[in-house]
């Protein structure tokens, strides 16, 4: 068996004894445990000392009226909801009221009528107050959850890219274990794509925003990281990135990072002969207000039309299922010296 619901509490604030007398008596009967103030000071002082689930303020009061004494209220640290009662029909009186912060206006009258008028306008009040407190307790519930999932998440991008950083360790043992040439390059290029991946893990656990990636901040790391195995004093490579600051979601930008890894480890490889160098540059913006454009170009020797890829070809094959993941294709466009190629998706 439940215990019922203690009464509404209500603090009554008017000068005039007799009001106050009748007013206790009518709400008591109606449900509400009533305490009694004869005059703003007095009902401030109360209101700060202990609770109240709702208050009444008279208008006209000697010393602090009810517009002073509903400005005091809304001060307190947890101001109750409040009920503006007056004998005069003055609509700039409610409109101040109401202005001042009262939540309902209630115009005082003699006889029961006016206590039936004021209990119910306390009902409406303390409905939307309890609602408002739902509501808040609701919000405040739901920005704790998402805090939760944030920090879940971020241990999550954590724990992958702390994984993905051990098997491109045991990849690149693996390539250091092997003689043949062809298989550690093939091993070097899977190191590759192990830490474009990667990066993007590492910037999502760093990073405050934990479902997109800022492509600036990602293809700057990934250049880097690429100039560093792709460029030798033998073959120097210089790779420039010209990116805006665009923000992707997570599986889009894994499929970017793959391709751009792709796109430049292929350039590296072909676009110059071999025993030399050359610049490589990758472009990344915005293209109206929904789309993107990612451009990879090089000055090197070209590409024949038609001509078949080179090298075992999962290179080309992994940069037509990232296009198609983000619901596009890669175009290229042979030049006199080089080649450029594009891609534009949603954002």
């Amino acid at each position: 068996m439940t215990d019922a619901p203690a009464p509404p509490s209500v603090l009554y604030i008017d000068d005039d004894d007799g009001i106050r007398r009748l007013a206790a008596r009518a709400l008591t009967r109606r449900g509400y445990r009533v305490t009694m103030a004869e005059s703003g000071a007095e009902g401030v002082v109360l209101a700060a000392s202990q609770p109240f689930d709702l208050v009444a303020v008279d208008h006209y009061m000697p010393g602090m009226d009810g517009l002073e004494t509903l400005e005091r209220l809304s001060a307190l640290p947890s101001p109750p909801p409040v009920v503006y009662v007056t004998g005069s029909d003055e609509g700039r009186i409610a409109v101040a009221a109401l202005k001042a912060g009262a939540a309902d206006y209630v115009v005082k009258t003699v006889g029961e009528d006016f206590f039936d008028l004021l209990a119910a306008s306390f009902g409406q009040v303390l409905d939307r107050s309890r609602l408002a407190q739902e509501k808040a307790r609701a919000e405040e519930d739901l920005r704790a959850s998402n805090a939760r999932l944030e920090a879940l998440l971020g241990e999550v991008n954590h724990r992958v890219a702390n994984s993905l950083q051990l098997v491109s360790a045991m990849v690149r043992l693996q390539a250091g274990a092997l003689a043949d040439p062809a298989a550690r390059a093939a091993l070097d290029d899977t190191q590759r794509r192990i830490g474009a991946i990667a990066q993007v893990h590492r910037r999502l656990y760093s990073a405050s925003d934990v479902e997109s990636v800022d492509m600036r901040d990602y293809l700057g790391s990934l250049i880097e990281e690429l100039a560093a195995t792709l460029s030798s004093d033998a073959a120097p490579h210089a790779l420039r990135l010209a990116a805006e600051p665009i923000r992707l979601s997570t599986d889009k930008a894994v499929s970017l990072g793959v391709i751009v890894t792709e796109l430049v480890t292929n350039a590296c490889k072909y676009a110059y002969p071999t025993g030399t160098g050359g610049e490589i540059r990758v472009m990344l913006a915005l293209e109206g207000t929904d789309l993107f454009l990612l451009a990879v170009e090089d000055d090197g020797c070209g590409m024949p039309e038609a001509a078949a890829p080179k090298g075992t070809g999962l290179g080309t094959k992994l940069i037509r299922a990232m296009a198609q993941s983000l619901q596009t294709i890669v175009e290229y466009e042979p030049r006199d010296h080089g080649v450029r190629a594009t891609l534009r998706a949603a954002i």
